[in-house]
Parts: structure tokens; sequence; C-alpha cells
């Protein structure tokens, strides 16, 4: 067991109590502290290193936008960079005639996309449009907008007071319910006419669920059933891809495996590939449109929007996922990655389920398979696994309360999609050692 000296210094730290080696320097999937100790990066950080560490032609493409303008107001002027992006972006965006609005981060994105939906709403003549429902036991943010839209009870709880609560609907997660797509596009039906069609703006959902649920794939029927309802009574749908976006599925857009157009979509993490803070709103051009002709503007803004050098970063990095055919790598290996986690760890009588999609897999922990009844918080399981494979040097990602919003333990793995199977299977060896040191090898 490595131990790690608390650090004693003027960063203020999300995880207070939990020390973490100082990185020295990243190439490819790996990290390396400053002792020389190699990390694998299982899951790219929260899922958004994609292209891999050390990339000079990201950095040298950053560096010639900051060495041209490095930020220029959005208002007053655009540059080529933010240009040419949205133009590549255009052919690869499941929305017709895309328009782009670029921000910081998630949370920034889904703050947007929600305030999106309320002024196209308004530009249409549908002023009394401004309920955005959502679906429990997910997250799409931590600003108090995006917590409204969430359904992750631990982090919204000391909020509540502050916030304005949408309305939840229950989420697909065929491991614990047992329902189809349609029968849960019918619990979306089911509250949009509680609340009154007039009333509701968007329906936002990622299409494959991220880090609550852990890579929880819906059922096939669902999405198209989905945008049936929301065509229905007139409801924008808004995609969050956060995660899920930018290859990490095995297409372009978690969306993509179901032939499904948004209306709204939006994504971050693996757009600039980590090394800038960036993603994006992507709306339908006669959307915008409609606000511009009937409001003048969108009441929305940021003054890091439109960043010219995350732009650079961004396209640097399509340029290298579309040259080295990443995408089609995430789909390949994949599959492989799934058969491995499956083979080394889906027989273990604590194994629920191992599911995913591309290279993003979770894998639940329950204390017994026929009841499925998961481990009580208090056990810290996922966490416990998580430090074990750290201690090794695999870095994985992992999530509690995905069976009830409290209990329920995920190990989720989504490694750089530059990735290789030797690397997969190293991988893999590493969280299966973790995981029975954690829980035993059982039978």
């Amino acid at each position: 067991m490595t131990t790690y000296k608390h650090p004693h210094g003027h960063v203020f730290y999300r995880k207070m109590n939990h020390a973490r080696p100082k990185i020295a320097y990243g190439e490819g999937i790996y990290l390396f502290d400053e002792s020389g100790k190699r990390y694998i990066d299982g899951s790219g950080g929260p899922l958004v290193v994609n292209v891999g560490h050390g990339r000079s032609e990201i950095v040298a493409a950053m560096a010639e936008q900051a060495q041209k303008a490095a930020y220029v107001h959005a208002i007053m002027f655009t540059n080529e960079a933010t240009e040419q992006l949205s133009d590549e972006l255009a052919e690869l965006v499941p929305i017709d005639n895309p328009r782009f609005f670029y921000l910081s981060s998630g949370s920034e994105v889904v703050e947007g996309a929600i305030k999106l939906a309320r002024q196209i709403q308004q530009a249409r003549g549908q002023a009394t449009r401004d309920i955005i429902t959502c679906r429990s036991l997910s997250y799409h943010g931590m600003t108090l907008g995006a917590l409204g839209v969430s359904g992750r009870p631990g982090l919204r709880t000391p909020y509540m007071g502050m916030m304005v609560n949408m309305p939840h609907v229950r989420p697909p997660y065929p491991y614990r319910f047992e329902a189809s797509g349609e029968e849960l596009a019918g619990r979306l039906e089911e509250s949009i006419m509680a609340y009154g069609a007039e009333t509701v703006a968007a329906f936002i959902a990622e299409p494959i669920s991220g880090a609550s649920l852990g890579a929880v794939v819906p059922p096939d029927d669902y999405w198209p059933a989905v945008r049936r309802v929301c065509d229905k009574y007139g409801v924008l749908l808004i995609a969050d891809e956060v995660l899920v976006g930018m290859g990490r599925t095995g297409k372009w857009w978690g969306i993509n495996h179901w032939n499904i157009e948004p209306d709204i979509l939006v994504t971050s993490k693996g757009l600039a590939g980590g090394y800038f803070p960036f993603g994006f709103v992507a709306a339908k051009h006669s959307d915008v449109e409609t606000i511009r002709q009937n409001l003048g503007d969108w009441n929305h803004g940021g003054t890091f929007s439109h960043h010219p050098v995350g732009c650079a970063a961004a396209l640097a990095t399509l340029h290298i996922m579309q040259k080295e055919r990443l995408v089609e790598n995430s789909a390949t290996l994949g599959v492989k990655l799934g058969e491995m986690l499956q083979d080394a760890l889906g027989h273990h009588p604590n194994v629920g389920e191992v599911r995913g999609r591309g290279l993003f897999w979770g894998v639940e922990f329950v204390q017994d398979k026929a009841s499925k009844d998961p481990f009580p918080a208090a056990r810290h399981l996922a966490w416990d696994i998580w430090q074990k494979a750290f201690d090794k040097g695999l870095a994985v990602y992992y999530s509690q309360g995905c069976a009830d919003g409290q209990n329920g333990d995920v190990i989720m793995v989504g490694p750089p999609l530059i990735v290789t199977e030797v690397q997969l299977v190293e991988m893999v060896a590493i969280l299966t050692e973790a995981v029975h040191e954690a829980l035993g090898k059982g039978a």
C-alpha cells in the first residue's frame, strides 16, 4: 500500500481528506508522478482525456492562437479558429444546420441549454413554457440550474432551498427497472400532461447514463419513443453529451446509436481533450433565427465564451480524432473491453452487471446477485476498490448511489481513445486484482 502524505498548502481541493500524488508529466494513456511512479489513466480523469496526454500538436495549436490573439470578446469580434471549428463540427453534430455557442464547462453548457430552450419557446410565442423535465438518478452539472435538472440526491440536498427543482421521471435502468422504452416514454408523457404541455419547455437526458448510474445503455425503443412524445407536445429534446459525446461510446455522439436528432445538443469533457476547459451548446439554425427575429438576442453570455484558444485546442483535438480514426477505435476496442470485463468479473458473486458501449464501461457491485441488494453506503465499496486500483497504478472512475440515490457502487472504465488492446488487458488485470482484494475472489 502506497502512503500519500496529505498536502499542506494553499490549494482548496474538493476531496479534502484525500491526499494525492503530484503529477510531473503525462504521455499517451499514462501519468507519471514526481517520484517516477506510473499511473494508467484508465478513465481519462472523469472521462475527459480522449486523445491522450502530451499531444504536442494541440499545445502548438493553442500557442499559435495565443500568440495571434489569446482573447477577443465574442460580442465584438470573431476569429478563424471559432469559425473553422464550427464549420467542421456542423458536419458531425446530428442537428440540421447547427449553430454553436461555446462555453467553459459541462455545467455551463447545460445551464445554457436550459435557458436556450426557454428562450426558443418564448420566441415561438409559448411564453408559459418554463419547465425542464429531467430524470431521477441523473447528473447534469454543479450550477444551481444544472442541479435543478439533475437527480443525484447527495449533490442536490444541501442546495434544495436555493434552486428551482424540476420534475423528474424514471430513467432507463434495465438492470433494476424492467421497463420497455415505450413504458418509460409513457412516464415522460404522464409528467408532461400532469404539469400541462403548455408549461413544459424541454426534456433533458444523457443518451447513455454517465457518472450517476454508470454506463447504463437504454432499451433500443427508448429514444425513438421519447422523440415521439416530445414532438407530440411541442417539447424540445436536449441531449446531454457532456460525458458520452466526442466518440466515447463508439460513435461521435451517444444519440447516434438510435439515429435520433435532438433539438439541442451539449458536450464538453472530450471536446478539447482536457487541454482547455471547453464545451458547446448546439442548436438548430431555424431556432436560433427565431430568437433573432422575435427577441433580438439570446439573453445569455459569458466572459470566456467562444474563446479562441479553446477553439484552437478543440479543432486540433478533432483533427487528431479524425486522422487516427479514434471513434472507430473506440467502437472496435470497446467490444473487446466489454468482453474482458465480463470474462474477468462477470461471474464474481458480487458483480451484478457489466454494461457499457464503446470505451465507456461500468461494473455494478451488489451483495447478492439474486436479490440485487446493494452494499450499504457506509461500506464505501466503490471508493475502496478505486483506492486499491490506484495504489497499483490504475486510475478509474467510481460512483456511489446508483441503486437508490444513496446506496449502490459502480466502477467505470473509460481510457483515452488511443488505448491499445494490450493496454486494456493490463488495465482489466489490475482492476480485477483490486476487486479481489476488496471482496475476495468468490467461488
